[in-house]
Formats: structure tokens, sequence, C-alpha cells
């Protein structure tokens, strides 16, 4: 599709949260950039995301460069060898800053297999732990691992009182009908816009609008219509866009039950 073909991003009434995406894709100049367009659009606030050892202190000084951007501290599944108890002892110790959020991303990834599976579960069991203890949401990966996140998520769900989201999903319909009967929520992002992704707007189809967020996984998963570009959190009002017309509702209804959605898991808010 030509520039000139491709829609200008909508603005909604309703403020946006940006559940997941990764900054520190993006250098100084950028990053301003992408903040000013996510202000025009109504993108309110940001939670940029950790995955390694290298990035957690990366995460942690993005959230100082605007008050939009908060984040979290976890080890992706990619990323399980570098998990240690010295790894873990700097996540405990982030975690109690104020504007960290969450632990994640954390889980189990079969698909690629960076990691060796023994390895990518302990460390996905003692990072649920860890949240656990220190009582905050998890933001959970998961491809191709359906049978083992179950198992896994069925010991430390009812550790997690607050309990977390399952992000980017693309799992089945029976891993989703158990995390939310759980009390999880799912993330949905610009995948829902592919051609090929009946199976993740199946799943949206059958999930609760109070346990449906919104995302990007900037720099990745770029929406229809500007799929082939990096991504950015600006692009969400797309994503926004698709999911309602997957529910049948008005977009600004879907957007405010979201809004309310992210703000109580990542926030607290009642």
């Amino acid at each position: 599709m030509s520039k000139s073909k491709r829609r200008d991003i909508p603005r909604f009434t309703t403020p946006i949260i940006e559940t997941h995406c990764h900054l520190d894709y993006l250098d100084a100049g950028e990053l301003q950039a992408t903040l000013q367009r996510c202000n025009e659009v109504g993108i309110e606030q940001i939670i940029t995301i950790a995955v390694s050892p290298a990035n957690l202190q990366t995460v942690m000084e993005l959230t100082r460069q605007a008050d939009t951007i908060w984040g979290t501290q976890g080890i992706h599944p990619h990323e399980a060898a570098g998990f240690n108890e010295q790894v873990a002892a700097r996540i405990r110790s982030n975690a109690g800053d104020s504007r960290i959020l969450a632990v994640g991303e954390i889980g189990l990834d079969y698909y690629y297999d960076h990691a060796d599976r023994g390895v990518q579960r302990a460390a996905f069991e003692q990072q649920l732990q860890l949240a656990a203890d220190l009582d905050m949401p998890v933001v959970i990966h998961t491809r191709d691992a359906d049978e083992d996140t179950r198992d896994i998520l069925r010991t430390f769900s009812p550790l997690l009182r607050r309990k977390g989201v399952i992000h980017s999903f693309t799992s089945g319909l029976p891993l989703a009908e158990y995390c939310l009967s759980e009390g999880f929520m799912l993330g949905f992002n610009g995948i829902t816009t592919f051609n090929r992704a009946d199976n993740v707007r199946e799943v949206v189809a059958a999930t609760p609008l109070r346990q449906v967020l919104l995302e990007t996984d900037a720099p990745y998963l770029t929406p229809v219509p500007y799929r082939g570009r990096p991504n950015a959190p600006y692009y969400l009002p797309f994503i926004a866009e698709k999911l309602a017309a997957i529910k049948q509702l008005d977009v600004e209804e879907l957007l405010e039950q979201v809004y309310r959605n992210s703000r109580a898991l990542f926030f607290g808010a009642t």
C-alpha cells in the first residue's frame, strides 16, 4: 500500500494506555518524536518492558525520561540462561521503584528455543514466585508452550493476588479459557489486523471485554495499514478499531473498558 493510501491515525475521545512496548529500541531523537506523536493521538501512558539482564537498568532510566513512561522488570525466556540469583536480586530491588509496575516479560518460548526448555521453566517459575512475594502483576510471554504454561500457572496462579496479562496472545483457545478463568487478562496487538490471524480473532471474540488489554509490542507487529514499517505506540488506535469490530462494539465503548482494565491491573485503580 502506498503512503498516499494509508489512513491517518484516528484520535478518539477516550485515552489509551500502551501496556507493552520496547522503547529502548529507539534512540533519544526517535523517543522524543514518538512521545510527541503518542500525545497527539491520545496515548496517555506507556509501559516499556524489560527482557534481559542488560536492559533492566535501561528500562529504569527510560521511566525517568517522561511522566508518561512506566516500566517492568523481568527476564524474557529467550534470555533465561542469564537469569540467576544476582539478577533476581536486581529485579527485586528495582521493583520497589514507584515507576515499576510489574514483573515481566517472563514465560516460555518453545518456537525459537533460544534457551534450554528446562532453564526457561526454572526462570519462569522463580520469577512468578518473585512476583507473588512482591505482590505485583506479571507480564507473560508464551509461544508454542501452552501445556507447560498452563501447568506452571496451576501452581503459581493461586499465589498471584494481582494476576497479570498473557501478552501478545496467539495461543490456543483452551489456554485462553484457562487463563481467563484464573483472572488473567489477555493482551492483543497488531496481529489482530493480519490476514491470517483468524485464530487470534477467535480468541478476541471469546474474551470478556473486562479482560482485554491493548498493546503494540513495538517496534514489532505493526498493524495494518502501516504493516511493513517499524511499530510504535501511536498505532494503538488501529488495534482498538479492529478489536471493536471483532466484538461488534463502538470503539469508544471498548476503549473506556480497556482503559479501566489497564488502570486496574497495572496501577491498582478501582
